[in-house]
């Protein structure tokens, strides 16, 4: 199953089914999931990266716990729109999963300032400390990506 466009995406599962989504830092990757309603989407696990194949296991091992059947990617779009080097490297993960498993529905989700967006919140309503923060905020990021994601979504024509 290729990649696909994020409103083709509940075409391809169960009408009840959790959706995990991924923030994917440089060390690091924030996994969230939804409930399976695909309403709310909550931060579940950081991933510290090792080598691919295990890092996709773990993902995986996450996905069967939470009998997620898809996976919406963060797709790091510079401020003007275009695509750089992290969009390159986020478009090579998901190919890389897919040489895995092939049955894995993914789509791509604009993630421009979510980690900004996710620090602040943090900071200035949680009053949360800039250590307690490198904990939680590349979960918080997928939860935001995949919220993100789920509200589009939830707001298509005969979604």
């Amino acid at each position: 199953m290729p990649v696909m466009d994020l409103i083709e995406l509940p075409s391809a599962l169960p009408r009840l089914a959790a959706v995990v989504g991924l923030d994917l830092g440089e060390k690091t990757i924030g996994v969230a999931v939804s409930d399976v309603s695909r309403t709310v989407a909550s931060p579940l696990a950081l991933i510290r990266k090792a080598k691919f194949t295990q890092d996709a296991e773990q993902l995986f091992k996450l996905m069967a716990e939470r009998e997620a059947k898809a996976i919406v990617i963060g797709l790091p779009v510079n401020m003007d729109g275009t695509e750089g080097p992290r969009c390159q490297s986020s478009r090579a993960f998901a190919r890389n999963l897919l040489r895995l498993r092939d049955d894995l529905p993914i789509a791509f989700w604009d993630e421009r300032m979510s980690s900004m967006a996710v620090n602040r919140m943090l900071v200035d309503e949680m009053d949360m400390t800039r250590a307690r923060r490198g904990e939680v905020v590349d979960k918080a990021a997928a939860a935001w990506i995949l919220q993100g994601a789920l509200d589009r979504l939830r707001n298509l024509p005969d979604a």
